[in-house]
């Protein structure tokens, strides 16, 4: 953890002074300058992508069900390959124009800073959970590897702590730095592991494999063991969903944004499907767990890995893997935490006059950081079926922003009443279909129907009611000037807008 926080720490060194994004703003701390090459950048998105659920959850469904956690790797791999078309897309925009997120993005692509706000409400209430589940992860992984001599309790804080402390100096950056760290430790550790546990529980991988097949093999079949709701159509859909979503997740587009050009986007989306192969580690040893520590149900599945781990191996060796997994959890907590920071600091509370400075921004930004951990942390300690009960709906409700960002930033027809209502359409069905407990749908994800429901209304109430007036008069200005600034004041961030970007990058 010493070493994590200063590595977070030593990453901002000598980013203070300079101008444009190198300069010491909100720029430089929420997209590391726009500066990030393309190692920088596959080390930071594949850490957010490998988080607690990778050691803890992919291990628990596959001791629980089996095939189906392999939607994980199916939407992952698609979504990089969306991504590659999709993120220098982004980046271009948000460079053009000064913007630093999406909720910046979707505030001036429809001309309306309020929405900006109120979005970044909304996003907040669903990236919350997830801080909560990388706290508790965090959580059940130190107390796990210190054999329960650190409780629960002080787990939680440790995580929050060192998360909080690099993230408020450091940025972005910061994460990027201490990703290098948890990715060659993933990397050994689970390299090591799937090595060792089919030596040392079975007589190798054929011995592990027959006796998977012979024994069960329910487990690698869909829709998986027991009950499994989890079919070919929930497996397809949410595949598709996800692969959709994972490209305009907010944490996703922080690593976009930080990106030094298009093309270190273009080359980080062929080179981290590689990743995935990772995941398949976790998911093996789930399934190995069902023969060495069987029995184990509810949230005791998710210890299924490390069951194997404390059980076998000397005390610091799992120090070692207890420390990856850790990591797992800090990194992509920490983007999470960014990226709540950077909306309120740049899209809600800067429509106050005395915070619309760049400077004011990145402290609020802080600020809100340190507030939206500390929101987490306690409601972690107080109520945590709370945010458990809200991460039901977090990312098929984060789906439902696809329209309203993508479909909006490619087709200028779409008008601001037709992407709200097909919003409030879309989140609306999955509220409630999630908490009726009616996902799946006759096997399909609930959060495929909802977003075909929100485009379905998005292009009816667009086609139906008139354009915009703004978004008319952009298309004039656009179609004169493809490189003019069409913004309504929310991406005035000089630090950024000083440097145009290059005309070979696409608009």
């Amino acid at each position: 953890m010493v070493v994590t926080v200063g590595l977070g720490l030593l990453a901002v060194r000598g980013r203070h002074s300079g101008r444009g994004d190198r300069g010491g703003g909100l720029a430089e701390w929420s997209v590391g300058g726009r500066s990030l090459g393309t190692v920088f950048i596959w080390v930071l998105m594949a850490g957010e992508g490998y988080t607690s659920f990778s050691y803890l959850g992919a291990a628990g469904w596959g001791y629980n069900y089996g095939a189906p956690v392999l939607y994980v790797v199916a939407y992952m791999s698609c979504g990089y390959a969306v991504g590659y078309v999709v993120g220098p897309m982004l980046w271009s925009y948000a460079r053009q124009h000064g913007l630093v997120s999406i909720t910046d993005m979707v505030a001036h692509r429809y001309g309306r800073p309020w929405l900006g706000a109120a979005l970044a409400l909304l996003v907040t209430v669903f990236l919350l959970p997830y801080i909560q589940l990388q706290i508790t992860g965090m959580g059940v992984v130190v107390s796990t590897i210190s054999y329960g001599a650190i409780s629960l309790n002080w787990a939680y804080f440790i995580g929050f702590a060192v998360t909080t402390g690099f993230v408020v100096v450091s940025g972005l950056r910061g994460s990027a730095w201490v990703s290098v760290l948890k990715d060659v430790l993933v990397v050994v550790t689970l390299a090591f592991l799937i090595v060792y546990v089919p030596l040392h529980y079975f007589d190798g991988y054929g011995d592990f494999l027959d006796r998977v097949v012979r024994e069960k093999g329910e487990w690698l079949t869909l829709p998986g063991s027991g009950d499994s709701p989890y079919g070919e159509a929930w497996f397809a859909t949410t595949t598709v969903l996800n692969a959709l979503t994972v490209v305009i997740f907010p944490t996703t587009v922080a690593g976009y944004l930080g990106a030094r050009n298009a093309d270190a986007l273009r080359r980080n989306a062929v080179l981290l499907p590689a990743y995935n192969v990772l995941l398949f580690v976790p998911m093996l040893l789930g399934m190995a767990a069902l023969f060495v520590v069987p029995g184990l149900t509810g949230a005791g599945s998710n210890l299924a890995l490390f069951e194997l781990v404390v059980d076998s191996l000397p005390a610091w060796v799992v120090g070692f893997v207890g420390v990856a997994a850790a990591l797992s959890s800090i990194v992509p907590m920490a983007v999470f935490m960014l990226v709540i920071g950077t909306m309120w600091g740049r899209s809600a509370l800067s429509l106050l006059p005395g915070l619309r400075a760049p400077e004011r921004q990145k402290t609020a930004s802080q600020v809100v950081v340190v507030l939206a951990g500390g929101i987490a942390l306690v409601m972690t300690y107080t109520v945590p079926n709370t945010l458990v009960r809200l991460s039901l709906i977090s990312y098929e409700g984060m789906a439902q922003l696809v329209p309203m960002l993508l479909i909006g930033l490619v087709w200028r027809r779409l008008s601001l009443a037709g992407a709200v209502s097909g919003l409030v359409v879309g989140v609306a069905v999955v509220c409630g279909l999630v908490f009726t407990e009616h996902d799946p749908v006759f096997g399909v994800n609930a959060g495929i129907l909802a977003l075909a429901a929100n485009l379905a209304v998005a292009l009816a109430v667009s086609y139906a009611g008139p354009a915009d007036r703004d978004a008319r008069a952009d298309d004039e200005v656009l179609a004169r000037d493809p490189g003019a600034d069409i913004g309504t004041g929310t991406g005035t961030d000089s630090e950024v807008s000083a440097e145009p970007a290059p005309a070979t990058e696409p608009r």
